[in-house]
């Protein structure tokens, strides 16, 4: 079956393994105390395999909550629709830091006190690793703002491998960016960063930052113009560009966002009344259908602020200034799942990231 091979009484091997598998992490760890087989048994590299296959198939919600008036470290809320609500932070990493991109259950942080600093962390398992600076020059986007790189975070379930990807422009201060684009990779296998240059496009300039989404080995973003995705394939360090739906339209009241749904690419586009969710069916043929039509009247007091983080085939998570609501599709029904406490209210785009709770290792 695998390597590591064990026998228990009562249940098959392959039982107990998908048992175990399903487990919360804090729950998980608590099992490796029971004695010296499960310990082996759970540190084994075929159960770490088999916990993330099953993990990254339950998306959660990821709620980092900043108080602008305080230095105090942000707090964080994770939303499960299957567990509910827990809070947890990031101070064990011993800095204050601002969570800048999410994949597979690693986090990309940028250190708030030193500009240039990065981290990746896994928040369920408290392992972290500072990134070796860069040599570049910093990097900002068009219009620079105090989260000017773009920042990606690509993390391979299979081969436990993973890289973060800065990318913008050289821009010295009273002058226009120059017409280079950086793209700065860090690969986990080499510890190292590698860089490559592009000639300047318009779309580079209006990347949305939080909205990346990773498939297929490659990073994807959407255009402020919401008429292509940009892709970055990391093993080529190419980029390239998917048009959206036809169907898709960009302003007069509607908003679009990029998103992924079990394994395969996601449009949403939000009207005043509906939600129109397209997914890429074939990838390598670039083809979209239209997978749900969602009426949004029963919720229509809070449309204008609300945005989609994370979905699958059976339910779409999304957040509002100080809700976390989950929209079932099957029954039509939508819950409130989380609402901030006191008169706070959640910033958007950098606040809210889907999350998948795995064991996935940074060091």
């Amino acid at each position: 079956m695998n390597s590591f091979s064990w026998r228990c009484g009562f249940f098959p091997d392959e039982v107990v393994l998908q048992i175990l598998a399903r487990l919360p992490i804090k729950s998980l760890f608590r099992n490796k105390c029971v004695c010296k087989l499960w310990y082996q048994l759970i540190s084994d590299k075929y159960f770490t395999k088999l916990y993330n296959e099953i993990a990254v198939m339950n998306p959660m919600v990821l709620v980092e909550i900043t108080d602008p008036s305080s230095e105090s470290r942000p707090s964080l809320i994770l939303v499960d629709n299957s567990r509910g609500v827990s809070e947890f932070s990031l101070n064990f990493m011993k800095d204050r830091v601002k969570v800048r991109a999410s994949c597979n259950g690693l986090l990309c942080c940028s250190s708030i006190p030193d500009k240039g600093v990065y981290y990746v962390c896994n928040p369920m398992t408290k392992q972290y690793k500072l990134l070796p600076r860069t040599r570049e020059r910093p990097l900002t986007r068009f219009y620079p703002n105090g989260e000017a790189t773009l920042v990606g975070l690509a993390c391979n379930i299979l081969t436990q491998k993973y890289n973060v990807v800065l990318a913008g422009y050289h821009r010295l201060f009273g002058h226009r960016p120059e017409r280079s684009f950086i793209c700065m990779v860090f690969d986990s296998d080499s510890n190292k960063w590698r860089k490559f240059v592009t000639l300047q496009d318009d779309h580079f300039t209006h990347m949305n930052r939080n909205q990346v989404v990773y498939i297929n080995g490659s990073l994807h973003w959407l255009t402020s113009s919401c008429s292509d995705v940009l892709v970055l394939d990391l093993e080529s360090e190419t980029w390239r560009k998917i048009p959206l739906p036809n169907q898709v339209t960009h302003g007069s009241g509607n908003r679009v966002y990029l998103l992924e749904s079990e394994g395969r690419l996601s449009v949403i586009q939000i009207s005043d009344v509906w939600m129109h969710i397209w997914v890429m069916e074939f990838y390598e043929k670039e083809l979209w259908f239209l997978m749900d039509r969602v009426s949004l009247r029963c919720i229509r007091g809070m449309v204008p602020g609300i945005f989609p983080i994370t979905q699958t085939d059976e339910y779409v998570f999304l957040a509002t200034h100080k809700q976390v609501l989950v929209y079932q599709r099957k029954t039509r029904v939508w819950m409130e799942m989380y609402s901030v406490k006191n008169s706070a209210t959640l910033p958007l785009w950098f606040s809210a990231h889907a999350f998948r709770s795995t064991i996935f290792p940074c060091q």
